[in-house]
């Protein structure tokens, strides 16, 4: 596939900043650092200007505020990450594409119900009651549990594993190694031993929802835990039973959410990021990476730290224990001057 650069303005509604080249052919997209003459980047971190200015590429995307002189062609645009994404679904290569029906080798369950044009890979089991909807794919050696209902237009990869009862919406797409609706960790103390609490709800997944590989999302102990429409979760991220995900969330790769916590909407948990259970996240808060929130959060705030405050406490608490080395020296010297005002003042006899 190869464009001029004019077509490329045209199709991510950019604006060239020179009319000088309009016609030079690009043929494929690369990062900053490894462009070459007739490959696109983008430019979109402050941090990177240096690579910028030394890139081969022979065009750039560029933020529309952009002012700065280089070599290659600028074009500008309002977000050139988000640009760059649409510019790489026209030079890559096609989609695998995977024909409706099922495998030889997969195994259903009576009742089950199929919509159109689905996709059933080898190697899947899905058992007794299930309803899948129209467009939807499921990856070899998937496992769908009784009377699990999933939507239109999803896509499983490989080795998803969905709980009896699951409910999943449409457009859902699950990476390889998730799990939704293993039992909850519910044990109570009793005579000497933890006794297993029976973990009866479901798992629900609204509309638009994307889960990273290898990501588990417990079933509740009663009534359901529950990923609302939109939410998009990292590879390796922990839901605990009965937590509640708003919509249009973003957890990011190992993030840990204990049971019965609610997270609003458009919350986002930076990556390591552990919650403990029966707490709340206000809508648009932001959890700092390795952050460990033990109380309830405040809508729109950013919270950091282990235990998680306010951002700006917790710098200026960080910014007291750097100066400590500082603070001890001067300690150090007070208490010298100190001990030798002292003795000055008592001389031997």
């Amino acid at each position: 596939m190869e464009f001029t650069v004019q077509e490329i303005a045209a199709l991510v509604g950019g604006r060239l900043v020179s009319n000088s080249g309009l016609e030079t052919k690009v043929h494929g997209v690369a990062s900053l650092s490894e462009a070459e003459p007739g490959e696109i980047t983008f430019f979109g971190n402050a941090k990177y200007i240096t690579q910028l200015k030394t890139t081969r590429a022979t065009a750039v995307l560029v933020p529309a505020d952009f002012a700065e002189t280089i070599s290659a062609l600028a074009i500008c645009v309002e977000n050139p990450s988000l640009a760059f994404a649409q510019l790489l679904q026209k030079f890559a290569p096609e989609p695998i594409r995977f024909l409706p029906g099922v495998h030889p080798t997969a195994v259903l369950g009576k009742n089950v119900v199929l919509g159109e044009n689905v996709s059933i890979q080898p190697y899947v089991v899905i058992e007794e009651g299930v309803q899948i909807g129209a467009n939807t794919l499921i990856g070899a050696h998937g496992y769908i549990g009784h009377e699990t209902h999933i939507g239109q237009d999803c896509q499983f990869a490989p080795r998803v594993t969905v709980g009896a009862r699951c409910q999943v919406g449409n457009r859902v797409i699950l990476h390889s190694g998730v799990v939704l609706g293993s039992d909850g960790f519910g044990f109570e103390f009793a005579e000497g031993k933890h006794v297993k609490i029976p973990q009866t709800g479901i798992v629900q997944v609204d509309d638009d929802v994307e889960i990273g590989a290898n990501t588990t999302i417990d079933r509740a102990r009663f009534g359901r835990t529950w990923i609302q429409q939109g939410t998009k979760i990292d590879n390796l991220v922990q839901i605990a039973h009965n937590v509640v995900v708003g919509k249009h969330c973003i957890l990011v790769s190992q993030a840990g959410v204990s049971g019965s916590t609610k997270l609003g909407n458009y919350v986002t948990l930076a990556g390591q990021v552990g919650i403990v259970g029966h707490i709340e996240i206000g809508d648009q808060a932001i959890i700092a990476a390795k952050s460990g929130v033990s109380k309830s959060v405040p809508p729109k705030e950013i919270f950091f730290g282990y235990p998680a405050t306010q951002i700006q406490e917790q710098k200026e608490q960080l910014a007291c224990i750097a100066r400590l080395p500082k603070l001890y020296a001067r300690v150090k010297k007070l208490e010298q001057v100190s001990d030798s005002q002292q003795k000055s003042s008592f001389p031997e006899s």
